[in-house]
């Protein structure tokens, strides 16, 4: 069947979590851009700055555990409306801590809302795509988590200078509450949309995988300890508890580690190194997302397309532990934006692997439990930044610290691979028998 003969209102749909995902990087990002101010400020130490990273990812990890299996028994429609309220007011609330004990507590409230974007937002990739198509669509609307880095330097800068820093946590959360309008209008299960044609709905069912929709009874009789003793649910825990930490690494500390390297003010260039390694990355999301379909559409087997792309991608990330040896900031850059767009294309595929390997009514479930396992790693390793720059820095030389780092970020992709390759080497459909 051909695609544009059946409609496309599927990328509308797309389109919707894409803005999402931005809105949502844009609130996660602007603690990261201020950082130098607030230390200052508030008198942080790298690993004080740390403590409020790990607060952070222990409620996102929280979170999505919890929003996984919310979403797949409410539906995306409610499990997104309800995540993105509570992230857009714990975002705002960030303008009224005092203390680093507030910002710990306004960045757990944070994580806990934006838990519930990619349960949401891959639950309704798997009701409105064919497998086929499922690798773009993440791919685009995971872009997302790169224009949001792009669009936020410039706006928070620009508000910070003029408005105060509070100002900019404010106004940030509140695009937030925009997007809801558009969501409650454009977006409903397939099977319940008016504005879905009988042939694109036909498409979208062309995999032959069972037709459900919405809200999932069959989700309630699928036990958490059913699914730990599955395989391929190991597969994508370790793909994400081994490359979610190496984002929040580039997403936490680039602007800082910019700063220190290269000594360049940030706020003077409104963030400019920032946006340029992120619109490298939203070309890596769409990327990653497009390669994997292009090799299916060719006729390789599903699992082969996924797994050749990732190991392209896992190789991509090696050479920011380059970074080492160069004095230029913008070949600095370029290393890390080539290492941070594998990134993106890699968890355009890792993603997708998921809705690949099980029923749509599990997809929530297994995705908040990989994402849980990626938040714990997002935990410990700024244990492990933190500590590591602060004896650096107390030497005399922080850079140090950062070209270790890259180091392990250069490795990780390539180990979770091949883990993943262990535990799912073909990547099988999991059928899901209780008892």
């Amino acid at each position: 069947m051909n695609s544009t003969r059946s409609g496309n209102y599927r990328w509308v749909i797309c389109t919707l979590l894409f803005f999402a995902t931005t809105i949502n990087y844009i609130d996660r990002q602007v603690i990261g851009l201020l950082k130098d101010d607030l230390e200052i400020q508030f008198h942080w130490t790298e690993s004080d700055y740390s403590y409020i990273v790990i607060a952070f990812s222990a409620a996102y990890a929280l979170g999505l555990l919890c929003f996984g299996r919310f979403v797949d028994k409410i539906g995306s429609k409610l499990g997104y409306t309800l995540s993105l309220i509570i992230w857009s007011v714990a975002a705002m609330a960030h303008a009224l801590a005092k203390s680093t004990l507030g910002f710990g507590v306004a960045r757990a409230a944070l994580g806990l809302g934006e838990s519930g974007n990619f349960p949401s937002a891959i639950k309704a990739t798997a009701e409105w795509f064919p497998k086929k198509e499922r690798a773009l669509a993440t791919g685009i609307f995971n872009a997302g988590a790169n224009l949001g880095p792009v669009i936020a330097p410039a706006m928070v800068y620009w508000i910070s200078k003029t408005q105060g820093w509070q100002h900019a946590f404010i106004w940030t959360g509140a695009i937030g509450f925009i997007w809801l309008i558009f969501w409650y209008i454009l977006y409903d299960a397939p099977a319940k949309s008016k504005r879905l044609s009988p042939e694109e709905y036909a498409y979208i069912h062309s995999d032959g995988e069972e037709h459900q929709d919405g809200p999932d009874a069959e989700a309630n009789k699928i036990s958490w300890l059913r699914l730990f003793r599955i395989r391929q649910t190991w597969a994508f825990v370790f793909g994400k508890l081994l490359t979610d930490p190496v984002w929040w690494f580039f997403l936490f500390w680039l602007p800082s580690y910019i700063s220190s390297a290269f000594d360049v003010d940030m706020k003077s260039n409104y963030g400019l190194p920032i946006i340029v390694i992120y619109t490298m990355v939203s070309i890596g999301s769409v990327g990653g997302g497009w390669l994997s379909s292009f090799f299916i559409k060719k006729g390789w087997p599903v699992f082969k397309a996924r797994k050749t792309s990732m190991l392209l991608f896992a190789i991509f990330v090696m050479p920011v532990m380059l970074t080492q040896y160069t004095n230029s900031m913008w070949m600095a850059v370029s290393l890390v934006g080539l290492a941070a767009a594998a990134h993106q294309a890699w968890s355009a595929n890792i993603f997708t692997t998921v809705s690949d390997m099980f029923p749509k009514y599990a997809v929530s479930s297994v995705v908040g439990i990989g994402g849980m396992a990626g938040s714990i790693g997002g935990m410990l390793f700024p244990l492990l930044v933190g500590s590591m720059l602060d004896h650096y820095k107390a030497l005399g030389d922080i850079n140090v610290g950062y070209n270790i780092l890259f180091v392990i970020c250069a490795f990780a992709y390539l180990l979770a691979w091949v883990i993943m390759h262990f535990f799912a080497p073909r990547m099988e459909q999991v059928k899901i028998k209780e008892g």
